[in-house]
């Protein structure tokens, strides 16, 4: 799964001030004039962002139906128009990062995050960036950076990335602590729901990886991950009959899958 399919691309629209003359005195005494001049030089930088904004808008939403060439020069556009605009060096690292060149994306990212280091957003996405490119620890501190945040719009999300990030090392007590956070926020969440259930299964808590499989179960389709995780936990149990099921189901649908082939190899372990 892309986390960066799953971007929430919100963002607010700027008010543009009306064109008046001011006078004001400043603390010399002397007499300061706010005229037309600098109402529209302000009015022009809330036009460049709008317009910036809508840009991004567009590359995001192309961006989410995998047109990535039509996204990649909208989210270009967008930054031409506006140099400071935050959001949309986020978005090119997302879309720099699918398209598997690092070193645009962390150009971009760091970008974003240098104009805007208060954004929760830009923290987590730049965490899962460095989760996928060997990061996992650093990583942590940017998820951990936008879960402080409690204004943040989806702190689930942020504890799951985290959650999945500490898996990839093997740290299953932290990831445990992490998705359990998650699952606080969002019981629902299918994603939480299966990495909970292999995190308890790999730390050899079969009854809890039940649990949350089974939560899973009702709630999604079978994909080929589902189905091999069932039939680990089932062989966990020593449920025979439910691992047969599994294990024809998981040939018969998906017979070209790692998950058969490692089934093949009968390596049962992840």
């Amino acid at each position: 799964m892309k986390v960066a399919r799953l971007l929430g691309w919100s963002l607010c629209v700027g008010v543009l001030a009306a064109c008046t003359t001011t006078t004001v005195t400043n603390s010399s005494g002397d007499v300061v004039t706010k005229g037309p001049e600098r109402t529209v030089a302000r009015a022009g930088e809330a036009d460049a962002r709008t317009r910036a904004r809508a840009r991004a808008d567009l590359a995001a939403g192309y961006f989410r139906t995998g047109q990535i060439a039509i996204a990649l020069e909208e989210a270009r556009r967008a930054t031409t128009i506006d140099p400071s605009f935050a959001d949309a060096y986020g978005l090119l690292g997302l879309i720099y990062m699918d398209m598997n060149d690092r070193r645009e994306a962390e150009e971009n990212f760091q970008r974003a995050m240098r104009l805007d280091p208060a954004s929760s957003e830009l923290a987590n996405n730049y965490g899962w960036f460095l989760c996928q490119t060997g990061r996992e620890r650093e990583a942590v501190d940017y998820f951990d950076r936008a879960l402080r945040d409690p204004l943040y719009a989806t702190p689930g999300r942020a504890a799951l990335n985290a959650g999945t990030c500490l898996i990839k090392v093997k740290d299953y007590p932290g990831a445990e602590r992490y998705l359990r956070r998650s699952f606080e926020l969002d019981a629902a969440n299918a994603a939480t729901q299966y990495h909970l259930s292999r995190t308890y299964l790999a730390m050899g808590q079969v009854d809890r990886a039940t649990f949350y499989y089974n939560l899973l179960a009702r709630s999604v389709a079978s994909t080929s991950e589902t189905l091999w995780l069932g039939l680990r936990i089932a062989r966990a149990n020593g449920d025979v009959r439910t691992e047969s099921q599994l294990a024809n189901e998981l040939r018969d649908r998906f017979p070209r899958s790692p998950e058969v082939s490692a089934l093949a190899r009968g390596d049962f372990n992840e």
